[in-house]
């Protein structure tokens, strides 16, 4: 810590103590070690789980945390349930790209292989289903393919193939 200090200082920087935490990795059957970390006569708070770059990162990799945080992509449906009376099909397929596409495809190879990625895709097929104007008992595989929109799993195929 008192290399990063001095590094910070000769580049004429200044670490803000107050939102400064760190993150410990352990496994799933490790326990947590108590550290402490002071910098600054500031103690460095430890954290099961930060949000990085847009990504929910925690302590263990499970990415639980952030499919949690993207089943708030409800608001979605909302918001395309909302403008869905007054504007056309391409423009709520426009939105569906600008507002829950997005948010979906980021960071989707490392948490889209999770058993919790299904309340995701669920969510996925609410918003099909609005903007196609469809029933909860339509079958979601024809609307999928009339938009032209990949389904959660296979975007994180998808993703994986181009990663590859």
């Amino acid at each position: 810590m008192n290399e990063i200090t001095n590094w910070f200082q000769s580049n004429l920087l200044t670490l803000n103590c107050n939102r400064t935490h760190f993150l410990e990795f352990l496994t799933k059957n490790k326990k947590e070690v108590p550290i402490q970390i002071m910098l600054s006569n500031f103690l460095i708070t430890n954290l099961n789980s930060t949000k990085y770059l847009g990504l929910t990162i925690d302590s263990t990799w499970s990415w639980k945390d952030h499919v949690v945080e993207l089943t708030k992509l409800n608001k979605a449906c909302f918001a395309i349930r909302t403008i869905k009376t007054f504007r056309s099909f391409n423009v709520l397929r426009t939105v569906y790209f600008s507002y829950f596409h997005t948010l979906l495809s980021y960071g989707i190879i490392f948490w889209g292989n999770l058993r919790l990625s299904i309340k995701v895709f669920k969510i996925q097929k609410r918003i099909i289903r609005i903007i196609t104007n469809k029933g909860k008992r339509n079958s979601s595989r024809q609307l999928f393919k009339t938009l032209q929109i990949l389904s959660v799993p296979s975007q994180y195929l998808y993703i994986h193939c181009l990663y590859l």
